[in-house]
This record gives structure tokens, sequence and C-alpha cells, in this order.
């Protein structure tokens, strides 16, 4: 298949690249900072744009079989428009192409709805704290986003995974069109299952999906800590989730 990635260069879209090429797909890994990208090979093409760019991202999903995104952003207290602008882009170049398969990241939080099995501090205190104070644009921009890709006349898939941490290796993680469990998500599951999404094509189509990883995840004040102080990877407009 051939598979283009928004958000690259962030840390899941690098495993995104990763580990769809391995598996034999062709892969365009579309970054703004085509130096510092780290996944070479025959089946990868990079290609510099911005996703700000709408002639650069229609001209980037042109021959595709289906698209990914993983753009994202640190929390901010400035606005942020990257998600919903970024989206408006994709989706209306995959329409004028002809590019049907979409999938992309939220967050868990979107589900709003309480955590299953979590403790009274972490469901009223905890939570509602990130969503609502450290990530509120985010999050805000983030449902901007969803209404966007749920308009779209597209095969559209929304991940909403919980705290992104970073792992070694996929595990034996869980899936579900309702929230799951647990708090958060290895980034290699989050790649891991992007690129299921985006190759077989007809699973979960038009439903927002939970990806939760259950085995070595850290605490919840090591997610607070690479949160507030912005360790998402490279910088820019196509630094991913």
């Amino acid at each position: 298949m051939n598979i283009v990635v928004f958000g690259a260069n962030g840390p899941t879209g690098r495993l995104v690249v990763k580990q769809a090429s391995a598996a034999g797909h062709v892969l365009t890994a579309v970054t703004r900072h085509p130096e510092s990208f780290p996944v070479r090979g025959p089946q990868v093409r990079v290609v510099t744009a911005d996703v700000r760019d709408a002639d650069a991202v229609e001209h980037a999903v042109t021959g595709q079989d289906a698209v990914i995104s993983a753009l994202g952003v640190p929390f901010s207290r400035k606005p942020v428009s990257l998600y919903s602008g970024g989206m408006t882009h994709i989706t209306q170049g995959m329409t004028r192409r002809g590019v049907r398969r979409l999938v992309c990241v939220t967050s868990t939080v979107l589900f709003e709805t309480p955590a299953p099995g979590e403790t009274f501090l972490y469901r009223k205190v905890l939570e509602p704290g990130l969503a609502r104070v450290l990530g509120r644009t985010v999050y805000g921009d983030m449902r901007r986003m969803e209404e966007i890709v749920r308009t779209a006349d597209l095969d559209w898939t929304i991940l909403r995974p919980g705290g992104l941490f970073d792992a070694e290796e996929v595990s034996d993680y869980q899936v579900g069109t309702e929230r799951l469990p647990g708090r958060y998500t290895a980034r290699p599951d989050l790649a891991h299952e992007l690129v299921s999404q985006a190759v077989e094509k007809r699973r979960h189509v038009r439903a927002f999906v939970d990806v939760r990883t259950t085995q070595d995840t850290p605490s919840f004040l090591d997610l607070i800590r690479k949160e507030a102080f912005g360790d998402r990877g490279p910088a820019g407009a196509t630094a991913g989730r």
C-alpha cells in the first residue's frame, strides 16, 4: 500500500513509518524538517511540506491509498489550531484527490466519560485538571479536528489513546470503541494500531477507537512532567504525537 504520514517526524510518526515500511508498504513521510528525519530506506519517501499549506498537503495525498495523521503539539496556554487547520487541509485534499481512508489521533479524554475502574481522585481532580487547565487549548482544538473528520465524506477512524509514553516494542495492547480501563498508551502500540487500521480498511470505519497499553506503564507524575515541559520530540508544525 501507499501510505502518507503527517506528523511523521514526531515520536509516534517515526514509529509508524518504521513499522509500515518494514511490513513492505510504501511510505511518504511529510515533515518540515527532512534533515532531522531518521527513518530511511527504499520504501520511504521524505517530503518537505507544512500541513498548514493546503497545496502541499493536496500534493502529498495524491496517489495514496491511505492517510495517517499523527499530528501533535505540546500543551500550551496559547491558542492551538494545528489539529483543526491541518485536518481541514488533509480532508479537503483527500476529497479532491479521491483518497478515502483516513486514520488519525486525538485523546481518550474526548470520550468524556469517566475512566473505568479509576480512583475518585483521578476521575474528579487529576484528569479534569489535565483536560481543563493544562491541556485546555490542545483538547479544544482536538475536538474541532474530530468534528471536521466526522463530517467529511471519508472512510475515517479516530484513535483516542491515553497518556503517551515511550517503549521498546509493541505489546499485547487493547482496543475498543468505548473508553477502556487504564491511563496510558505506548507509542509503539499506537503506531501499530494506526498502521493496522490504515491497511485493514474495513476496521472500525467511522468510529472512535481507544488504544490502551496494560504492561509496564509509567506513573501519572511521569506523564504530567513530560506534558508540562513539552518533551514531545522535534518542535514545529509536523512534530507529532
